[in-house]
């Protein structure tokens, strides 16, 4: 056998072998975001965040989220959390900025791992990784949901649960989404309608987000708060309107998106400010 033949066999057997784990520099930055099929996590230099001073209308949640949070980063005892509700009204953006504000009372205590959606069966092989790192580990899913026919969410179920090793004493399960129940309301009828014993047909599946501790509801705003966040935007930027142009204008612009929201509100100021030549923080949309 020629040695060309014994690298080609070598090369093949090689791409076969599964990713060597390599331990991560979880110092390397504040943020990771989670790739499994490499096994790795990547670093963000620069976490796209909303200051928590400007997030209004969530004020019972901001408090409720930024206390476990902090716990967390102290190295004390805390609950998983699902912030769920209205599209919009910052439920990624408070985790950000819990995360920030806890890192600024207890520095470099806490990195942020985003997990996407679609990669939730691989959370056991990420908490394998983390197990046993100095840091706390705060793992965000954004926009979790599941559909008919999917099962990944026995993995988030197993995690949240423990298992049978039990989950990591530094890591923390955060999870934002639309759904109340993580999946859609006709699938959880459907599943009633048609078992014989209709409570225990969905109870595996709807017991799922009774795994989280906290959960957080979050609602479409009213126009006095819409209000409240377009004038701390303002301020935040120095984009100087008198107040009765500003309520004017972001009426008009909340009517042509038919809704109220903290994005509804970003994305008037956005258009504000390049209206009057101003430059603000692109990635700190809510």
């Amino acid at each position: 056998m020629d040695d060309t033949l014994l690298r080609r066999i070598a090369e093949a057997l090689e791409r076969l072998a599964p990713p060597v784990l390599v331990p991560p520099n979880l110092g390397a930055a504040e943020a990771f975001v989670w790739h499994p099929e490499r096994l790795t996590l990547a670093p963000v230099p620069r976490v796209a965040r909303v200051e928590l001073a400007l997030l209004q209308g969530i004020g019972q949640q901001k408090g409720i989220l930024l206390e476990n949070t902090q716990r967390f980063a102290a190295g004390l005892p805390a609950n998983n959390a699902m912030l769920w509700g209205a599209r919009g009204m910052g439920k990624s953006s408070l985790v950000k900025a819990a995360h920030a504000a806890a890192n600024r009372a207890f520095p470099g205590s806490l990195a942020l791992i985003e997990i996407h959606r679609e990669d939730i069966a691989t959370l056991p092989a990420l908490l394998d990784i983390l197990r046993g790192q100095p840091r706390q580990c705060l793992i965000l899913c954004d926009d979790l949901s599941f559909e008919r026919e999917d099962a990944d969410y026995k993995a988030l179920k197993s995690v949240l649960d423990g298992g049978i090793k039990g989950r990591p004493d530094n890591v923390l399960f955060y999870a934002t989404s639309n759904r109340r129940h993580l999946m859609p309301r006709d699938m959880i009828e459907n599943e009633r309608s048609t078992a014989i014993h209709a409570s225990e047909a969905t109870e595996e599946k709807v017991s799922l987000s009774d795994r989280f501790g906290i959960w957080l509801g979050f609602h479409n705003c009213d126009q006095q708060t819409f209000f409240a966040m377009i004038e701390g935007y303002a301020k935040a930027f120095a984009l100087d309107v008198d107040a009765e142009t500003l309520h004017a204008e972001a009426v008009e612009w909340s009517v042509t998106r038919g809704a109220r929201s903290g994005r509804v509100a970003w994305q008037f100021i956005c258009d504000l400010a390049g209206r009057l030549g101003r430059r603000i923080e692109a990635g700190a949309a809510p």
